[in-house]
Formats: structure tokens, C-alpha cells, sequence
């Protein structure tokens, strides 16, 4: 399961992994994420916040998950990965060759100073 947060106002969207991901839960992320997209143009920042990275539960889910990185890449100005997990320091150091969004990896407990560095920067431009 995937719980995502749409804070409007800072134009940031949290992913909070619950347990294996599944194809449905790109579709849910899409279903809240698109339509602020279509209207503003972008997100500033799209934040994947949990303690260890669970994985998929299928291999179709794995697939729509390249797919909303493919579709949306290029919509999402900043991504943090907030977690202990290896793959939040892997993103960062693979997710830039293959994404437009600037990626960082934050601590677990570095929620607050993730969201700062979306903010901070997202003023730079």
C-alpha cells in the first residue's frame, strides 16, 4: 500500500510505502498527482519517505512503477528519498542519469530538512 500526500500549497507529494508496492498504488499516486500537475504545470518536489525500502509485490508492479517515473520525470523538479534504505542513496546516485529531477538522500529522520531543501531550492529559479 501506498499513501500519498498532496501538500498543495508547497506543490511537495509524499510517498509513504506501506509494505510491498503494487501496480495500484502508481495508479493512486497518478490519480492525486496528475490533475495538480495539469494545472499548475509542475511539482516542485515529490518526497519517498520510509524507513526501509519494501519493494514490489509483482513484476507488473515494478513496470508501472518505471512507467510513472517515465511519465512524470519531467513534471517533478525535486526528488528526496527520506530513508536509511541503500536505495534512497542508490537513487541519488543513479536517479540523475536517468531523470530530470534534481534526487537527494535524506535520513529517515530528516523529514523536515528534505521538505527545506525542496522549498530552498525551488526559489533558486
Amino acid at each position: 500500500m501506498l499513501h500519498v500526500t498532496l501538500n498543495e500549497k508547497e506543490s511537495i507529494a509524499i510517498l509513504e510505502p506501506q509494505g510491498a508496492l503494487s501496480k495500484d498504488d502508481f495508479l493512486l499516486a497518478a490519480e492525486v498527482i496528475d490533475p495538480f500537475i495539469e494545472q499548475g504545470g509542475k511539482l516542485e518536489g515529490i518526497i519517498v519517505y520510509v524507513q526501509d525500502f519494501p519493494g514490489w509485490n509483482s513484476f507488473k508492479a515494478l513496470l508501472k512503477h518505471l512507467e510513472f517515473i517515465k511519465e512524470h520525470h519531467k513534471k517533478v523538479a525535486h526528488i528526496a528519498f527520506v530513508t536509511d534504505s541503500f536505495v534512497g542513496e542508490l537513487a541519488e546516485h543513479i536517479g540523475s542519469h536517468f531523470v530530470n529531477a534534481e534526487v537527494k538522500n535524506f535520513p529517515f529522520d530528516a523529514l523536515e530538512e528534505a521538505k527545506r531543501w525542496i522549498k530552498d531550492d525551488s526559489k533558486k529559479v
